[in-house]
Parts: structure tokens; C-alpha cells; sequence
């Protein structure tokens, strides 16, 4: 675990005070920001600090199954959140209101920080500029960037300098610029390349883990035979882009042998008679499952996958994942293409002619090599972290928020 050099004075162990706790209100941009965010905010209520929380795209469907209290608005836009994916999603939500819900939600954040202590921005720049924005201490946890989508541990995969002598940093300066201003506590990152990158930068970043690998525990178990390889199919969770992604996969599943078990795991936003019609009649024994996540993840032998979040997931637990382009708004080939450099060689972005060849080789070199499985949960260690992250950072920012925790000094970064 990174230690950073952070010019912060330490903490000193008082006596919580639970009459009086501080108050945090938890801003997120997205389904797995959302979930991140749950997750982020039952570590903080653990540990006696109460937490709102804001979904600034969505329902907030994570932090209600959770039990966190929202803040009276939430209006979900047409994109879903992934309008840096395809720009016609931007005019979409412009046309849903996108202006008057982003102008209701920064004066209710500005209300609302006045009585809390903390805002906790999960996400990308939208929430960590509200955050900025509240006027009072923020921290941020940053969910969407990481310098793996320029390089790995050995190098730059492309271009490796920028002008003045400053390597690439997949965040940008005015992103870099609201991490390094006096009222942002510090920024968890979601990988050690990427931590470490920010720190020598000047900023106070830290890496802690990545809360996407926490609540991963199976809470059942499958209809599976133990004994056969199995294929998890992710379709994605947003209709109707997860609809055309599973039409493209049944073509895949199609021409895959009969002892291969195929199963998926679907969102609660998906319904059973869409997915049941593509379904080709020999394959009739598609295992369809809704609710435990967890368990589908841990059972994969390998993973077919147009998704976002519970790709890096399976990643991280070390199985070999086949990607397909797709149309989008969110599994455009831009996208796939920019995961399989997030999570490295663990991802094999194919077609849907040459899915069920790879598919095929990946099967016999489980088989066939005893360290290649150990290789990939490696991989995925390092890539994705170890669970428990949502508990570290909700300890780290309950040592900020004690009334004798650490007090900033004034600080300006080397280079933004």
C-alpha cells in the first residue's frame, strides 16, 4: 500500500463524540459510481458517521437498497451517464433538462453543504466539481480514470511525453487542479500506477484499494455442474443497448460445444422474455440469473462481455475475459477498445466471427497451463486491488473529520 508524502500532520485518537458526529453528503455521476458510492457510504455509517447521498444521473437505486437517505431530486437523463462515450447522448439529455437538473443540483448542494462537514465526490470531474463547488472540505474517489489507458509498469504504450517534460496523466489539468486545492482533503485513487503518478505530480493522492472489488461475495449458490467449464455472459445493464449487446452474443453462444455451461448475469433493468427470444433453440439451457452477481462472477471459468463495471470485476478476480464491440451508448468499440488497455491482457476484444475461436483457446490453456489461472488472478490483484477498500477509505476520512485530525497547510502543487 502506498504511504503518500502528503503534507498532512497525523491524526491524534480522541473520543468519538456520537452525539454530535460530523455530517457527509456523498455525490456520485452513475450506475457504478453509485454503487461505489453505497458501498463508500455503509463504511462511513459503520463507523457512526451519517451520510446523504446525491445521484446526480440516476435514481440512486444503490444507496436506496442500502438504506442511505437521498436528497429530494433525482431525474434520470437518457444517456445514463455516458455522454463522453457518444455526444449525441449530450443533445438527448439537453433536450430531457439536462441544464435546469444541473442548475436545481448545485444550489441544493450548496444548501445542503452548509450543514455537513465533508462532501465525498465518487466518480469523475462533474462530482468532484460540485464538490469544489459546496464550499466547504471534499475528498474525492476517483472511479472512471487511470493512467493504464496510456501505459503499464514497464512503459507508455503510445506517445510517452507531453510538452515541458511531464509524462501523460490521464487526468487533466483542471481535474489535477481541483485535487490540489486546499480544501480537497485528498483523492483515493483506483489503481497504484496511477496513485503514485498524482503524488509525484505534488498532489495528495492516495491508493488504498478499489471499492469496485468489495460486496463480491456469493450470496447463493447456481444450478451448475462443479465439474464443467462455464461461461458467465455480461450483456451490460441499460436497455436497449444490453438487449442488441445479448443479440449479438446468442451468435457467439450459437456455435460454442453443448459442455460448455453458459449462464448471465443480468440487471434488474432487464426483463426475461427479450432475452429468452434470442436465445438459439440447441442452447435452450441458458442459465438466466438476477440478484447475486457475486456468485455468477466467482463460478466463471471465462466471461463474455459488453459491460462496464462488472468486467473490471471479473478482471480483478482473475478471470480471462472476451469482449465485442458493440453500438453503444456505453460498449462503443472506442470504449472496448480503451478497457482492454485499462485491464490489460487479461481482456481479448474479438469479433463476433472469432469470439467462439478464442473463447476455445482460452478454455484449453486453463486446461492445459496450471500457472495461467494463477497468472490472471495476479493480474487482476493488480489492476483492480484487494477487497476491503470501501472500509480503508471510509477509516482514512473518519481520521480527516475528528476535531483533532489532521490540519493542511498551506500547499500548492510542483506542476498541475
Amino acid at each position: 500500500m502506498i504511504q503518500p508524502r502528503l503534507r498532512l500532520r497525523q491524526a491524534v485518537e480522541t473520543q468519538w463524540n456520537p452525539t454530535n458526529p460530523p455530517q457527509v453528503l456523498c455525490l456520485s455521476n452513475g450506475h457504478g459510481e453509485d454503487e461505489v458510492g453505497s458501498r463508500l457510504a455503509v463504511a462511513l455509517v459503520q463507523l457512526g458517521i451519517p451520510v446523504q447521498a446525491l445521484p446526480i444521473v440516476g435514481e440512486g437505486t444503490a444507496y436506496q437498497r442500502q438504506g442511505i437517505p437521498l436528497l429530494p431530486i433525482a431525474q434520470v437523463m437518457p444517456s445514463g451517464g455516458f455522454i463522453y462515450q457518444d455526444w449525441r447522448q449530450l443533445w438527448r439529455d439537453l433536450r430531457a433538462g439536462l441544464l435546469g437538473l444541473t442548475g436545481r443540483q448545485l444550489a441544493l448542494v450548496r444548501r445542503a453543504a452548509a450543514q455537513r462537514n465533508l462532501v465525498l465526490a465518487v466518480g469523475d470531474i462533474v462530482p468532484l466539481l460540485m464538490a469544489w463547488w459546496s464550499g466547504i472540505p471534499y475528498a474525492f474517489v476517483g472511479t472512471a480514470k487511470s493512467d493504464y489507458y496510456w501505459r503499464d509498469e514497464r512503459g507508455p504504450y503510445r506517445r510517452p511525453w507531453i510538452p515541458f517534460g511531464q509524462p501523460i496523466s490521464d487526468y487533466l489539468p483542471w481535474e489535477r487542479w481541483l485535487m490540489a486545492h486546499r480544501r480537497c482533503l485528498g483523492s483515493f485513487l483506483r489503481d497504484e500506477l496511477t496513485a503514485t503518478a498524482l503524488q509525484k505530480r505534488g498532489l495528495r493522492a492516495f491508493y488504498l484499494g478499489n471499492p469496485m472489488m468489495d460486496g463480491l461475495e456469493p450470496r447463493g449458490t447456481l444450478p451448475l455442474d462443479p465439474h464443467r467449464p462455464a461461461l458467465l455472459l455480461l450483456p451490460g445493464s441499460r436497455p436497449p443497448e444490453a438487449y442488441r449487446n445479448w443479440a449479438l452474443m446468442m451468435q457467439v453462444v450459437e456455435r460454442l460445444p453443448k459442455e460448455l455451461q453458459v449462464y448471465a448475469a443480468l440487471s434488474p433493468n432487464l426483463e426475461r422474455d427479450p432475452l429468452q427470444a434470442w436465445i438459439p433453440s440447441q442452447r435452450s439451457d441458458v442459465l438466466l440469473v438476477w440478484g447475486d452477481f457475486g456468485a455468477c462472477a466467482q463460478r466463471a471459468t471465462v466471461v463474455l462481455a459488453m459491460a462496464g463495471t462488472a468486467t473490471e470485476q471479473c478482471v480483478g478476480l482473475g478471470k480471462p475475459v472476451v469482449t465485442l464491440p458493440g453500438e453503444g451508448p456505453q460498449f462503443t468499440p472506442r470504449f472496448a477498445e480503451a478497457q482492454t488497455r485499462l485491464l490489460g491482457s487479461a481482456v481479448h476484444l474479438t469479433s463476433v466471427e472469432q469470439a467462439p475461436a478464442v473463447v476455445g483457446r482460452i478454455l484449453e490453456r486453463l486446461a492445459a497451463d496450471p500457472n495461467y489461472a494463477a497468472e490472471l488472478q495476479a493480474h487482476g490483484r493488480r489492476r483492480m486491488g484487494s477487497p476491503g477498500a470501501a472500509r480503508r477509505i471510509a477509516a482514512q476520512l473518519r481520521d480527516w473529520l475528528k476535531p483533532s485530525g489532521p490540519v493542511l497547510e498551506p500547499f500548492e502543487p510542483d506542476t498541475l
